[in-house]
């Protein structure tokens, strides 16, 4: 676990543990987390603040926000709930005088009392992670009667200040110590995946982390993505892959990442604890959390990880299979660009069939399809589907394929970034996938108020047979006065589908029109708009380091002993995009490795200028041992101006990289 203690803790702590040999007489209990756990955990939102009042709160929404009904029942405490010290008589754990002045027990019957189950948190060391309560090492026994004595019925073991001895040794202590009590308690290894838990865990936890701990930026939550998504072959009814607690809810991205972030977990068969404070999650992210549909994929008895498929180019196809025969397919769009992405019915490994019934897990909605499964997304976007080859295809609604591309107007600039007076092209495209023909098929397309719009070729099928397609082409031309900002284009399929009437499908992409660009004179980077931007690691700051995944929290911009007043805080993988109009003439700034984490002696990058697609700056490989060193490059002629921070191969950890005194001249 912790954001902002993991990195010690990965450290000094845990540094790759020997594996001693599993015991082959004693294993985790299977009649245990047959499916994968839900629940709610309240370290990702509060961390160290917490208290009983806070943690009865979340045991009452489930009740009252329709989670309970959902699915979610274990409502867990995690670090800080504990004294300092054991009691001095028994040696026995003891709840936190003024955090939880009831003590766990009351706590653990206030959640039973609602139908609910509690789960507790401590670490396989000395301390917790926090360093706030004594850890279980050496009292495992002794503490897992205590959690027993108490109605625990489920158990969040860490790693932190374990004094190096072996992982399997210490999780396996803690399982036969729960096993000795008798009481069914879910066991959950947070080992961060440093031993290879995957490969021994299925006889020691119910569960088990494969990563380090999440946060709530999307690049974190792709990055474990693909770090959990090749384990598939180790997970199964009672023992889980756990790529870390949902993020959905917590506000710092966007409805479409946190769509993806809950169909990708729910498709990886991850358990589903909801990393949210309850009180403050909005009516749009709960209704994510409470699909039904989605949560059905995740807990289907059959017990089989979502499993790759195809992955090229941003594109993802995972496929699950169900217990009733069904297949689960998701259709993830990693890119940042509007992409279309398509599998089949064999592919799925479905039978051949004249006809499919495709149901769309976020429309709630059945579709006919001939073998085609396909779906238009926007950049981090995620289709999740439930396929089966079936006789009555026919009763559904004919599944068409809509989709609005925008042309690139600038080498390496997202197409959907639109400048003001600026022309591009749109196509709206529509592909039948029924089996059955639709008769009049055209489609449509409408831009903003006062945007300039010009047909440039529009198709009109009479009849459109199964994978044919129409399509029409606009010009369009945002007016020089654009506001800037988020703008959406839209288009739409009309058909009839025989026997039953017109049909239409919408589609919409939006357009970003970025803000006037600087002239006449030099100019700060971090002082001028940014048009879009993203980290590796929370947002780029501006004149600060990139510090932590909340924006501001850097420090003054230090490379290696040399502070800077001015500049860009970012951390790999990195880019940020500044529109410049072919109104500036040069870039200039120093660039290395922050010393905000020197402690760790790690972190390196390679930083690199592009003046729209051409690379006009590279640094080289910076290491935190450098000192910085100067970039300059021509802009002469450019729309855009392109920061990028990269990894150097070695992983992104503490790869903090600064653009510091970055300067425009214009």
């Amino acid at each position: 676990m912790r954001s902002l203690l993991t990195a010690v803790a990965l450290v000094a702590a845990s540094v790759a543990v020997p594996v001693a040999q599993a015991d082959p007489v004693v294993e985790a209990d299977p009649t245990l987390a047959l499916t994968p756990p839900m629940g709610f955990n309240n370290w990702n939102t509060t961390g160290c603040n917490i208290n009983e009042q806070m943690i009865r709160d979340m045991a009452d929404i489930f009740v009252t926000k329709g989670l309970k009904d959902a699915g979610y029942q274990y409502v867990n405490v995690d670090d800080c709930w504990a004294d300092l010290t054991r009691d001095p008589e028994t040696g026995r754990l003891r709840n936190h005088p003024t955090r939880f002045p009831s003590g766990m027990k009351a706590l653990a019957d206030y959640i039973h009392a609602r139908g609910l189950k509690f789960g507790i948190y401590t670490s396989a060391g000395t301390q917790t992670c926090a360093k706030t309560m004594p850890g279980a090492l050496d009292h495992e026994e002794l503490d897992a009667q205590t959690f027993a004595d108490w109605g625990v019925d489920y158990l969040k073991y860490d790693n932190c200040n374990n004094e190096g001895r072996p992982a399997l040794e210490r999780y396996t202590k803690m399982r036969d110590a729960l096993k000795k009590t008798g009481r069914p308690i879910v066991y959950s290894i947070c080992e961060w995946g440093q031993n290879k838990p995957w490969e021994w865990g299925k006889d020691v936890g119910n569960l088990w982390r494969t990563t380090g701990d999440i946060n709530d930026t999307w690049s974190k939550t792709v990055e474990i993505l693909k770090l959990n998504a090749p384990l598939d072959q180790y997970a199964g009814p009672g023992h889980w892959n756990d790529p870390d607690m949902l993020e959905v809810g917590n506000g710092q991205q966007s409805t479409v990442e946190y769509q993806s972030h809950f169909a990708l977990w729910s498709i990886m068969a991850a358990p589903l604890l909801i990393g949210a404070d309850l009180r403050k999650v909005s009516a749009e992210h709960f209704d994510i959390l409470r699909n039904k549909e989605i949560i059905a994929i995740n807990q289907d008895r059959l017990g089989v990880q979502g499993k790759v498929i195809k992955q090229e180019n941003g594109q993802w196809v995972f496929v699950k299979p169900l217990s009733n025969g069904d297949k689960a397919v998701a259709l993830f769009n990693e890119s940042e660009v509007n992409a279309t992405i398509s599998t089949t019915a064999r592919d799925l490994g479905l039978r051949q069939s004249i006809g499919y019934t495709v149901r769309d897990l976020w429309q709630h909605k059945n579709f006919q399809s001939a073998g085609q499964i396909s779906a238009a997304l926007p950049p981090h976007g995620t289709a999740i589907f439930r396929v089966k080859a079936s006789q009555d295809w026919y009763q559904h609604e004919p599944a068409i394929d809509t989709q609005l591309d925008i042309a690139q107007q600038f080498p390496g600039i997202p197409s959907t970034i639109t400048p003001a007076g600026e022309p591009f092209v749109a196509t709206v495209t529509a592909t039948n996938q029924a089996p059955i023909p639709v008769l009049n098929a055209a489609t449509t397309f409408t831009a903003p108020a006062g945007w300039k719009v010009e047909k440039l070729a529009s198709e009109r099928a009479p009849v459109l047979l199964t994978s044919q397609s129409v399509q029409s082409k606009w010009k369009v031309t945002p007016p020089a006065g654009a506001v800037p900002g988020a703008h959406v284009l839209n288009g739409a399929l009309g058909v009839t589908w025989v026997g039953h009437g017109k049909l239409t499908r919408p589609v919409s992409s939006p357009v970003l029109v970025p803000v006037a660009p600087p002239s006449g004179g030099e100019f700060w980077a971090s002082d001028v708009k940014f048009t879009t931007e993203r980290s590796g690691y929370g947002p780029v700051e501006r004149d600060k380091s990139n510090g932590g995944y909340l924006g501001g929290d850097g420090k003054t911009l230090t490379i290696n002993g040399k502070t800077y007043e001015k500049g860009l805080g970012a951390h790999a993988n990195a880019e940020l995009i500044l529109y410049v109009g072919g109104r500036c003439s040069s870039f200039t700034s120093d660039v290395g490795i922050d010393d905000e984490r020197d402690v760790n002696k790690l972190g390196s990058a390679i930083f690199q200028v592009y003046a729209d697609g051409v690379k006009v700056a590279d640094s080289g490989l910076r290491t935190w041992q450098d000192d910085a060193v100067s970039v300059s490059g021509s802009l002469r002629g450019a729309k855009f101006l392109r920061l990028v921070v990269n990894d150097s191969g070695d992983g992104v950890r503490f790869d903090r990289g600064d653009f510091a005194g970055a300067k425009l001249t214009c």
